[in-house]
């Protein structure tokens, strides 16, 4: 690959893909919204640490202070609340954010890579057969991956086919009249 920079011929010699991570597979998924995640809870985490450290200097400074021991209470127990309610419940709910997702043919594995409570990556590795598809459809879950609810969008996997090969929508149906039979009956 021969590219020019600044008028002189500059010559590449990548041989790998850029799809390509040498130990996790082929880029088969990238969530668009991993800046997004991880803006928010940097802000989330950084005001609560902002407030842990702000709230005695404002209270010693200002003189607040309230006689009742009732609405002291309610007034730190409000404090605490958005203080580490806010960034728990936002890790909750984005903790399960598929970033990049890649697969290995050779063994039919993939990983995940999504971010962890420090916001730094975490890798998860799982096979194909570990993916269950919840029976009733969750808000923040397409699939289960070993347990772990996984959240990522259909529609922004480059090819559809890996998106089907993931959710084993590619794997022949086989219906047994037999069995709806002997389960029918038994109910």
């Amino acid at each position: 690959q021969v590219t020019s920079f600044q008028g002189v011929a500059v010559r590449s010699l990548c041989t790998s893909n850029p799809h390509e991570h040498p130990e996790h597979g082929r880029l088969v998924y990238k969530g668009n919204l991993a800046k997004a995640v991880l803006g928010v809870r940097f802000f989330s985490y950084s005001t609560s640490i902002f407030n842990l450290f702000m709230m005695p200097y404002i209270m010693l400074k200002t003189g607040i202070g309230f006689e009742s021991l009732f609405i002291q209470a309610a007034f730190y127990g409000l404090i605490g609340f958005f203080t580490f309610v806010t960034p728990v419940t936002l890790h909750v709910l984005t903790k399960g954010y598929v970033i990049r997702l890649y697969y290995k043919d050779e063994m039919d594995t993939y990983t995940a890579i999504t971010y962890n409570a420090i916001l730094a990556e975490k890798a998860t590795v799982f096979h194909q057969k570990d993916v269950k598809i919840p029976d009733i459809t969750k808000m923040f879950t397409t699939f289960y991956a070993k347990t772990k609810s996984m959240l990522v969008n259909p529609t922004l996997f480059p090819n559809p086919q890996d998106y089907n090969h993931l959710m084993g929508y590619d794997k022949s149906f086989y219906f047994n009249l037999e069995e709806e039979k002997e389960t029918g009956e038994r109910k």
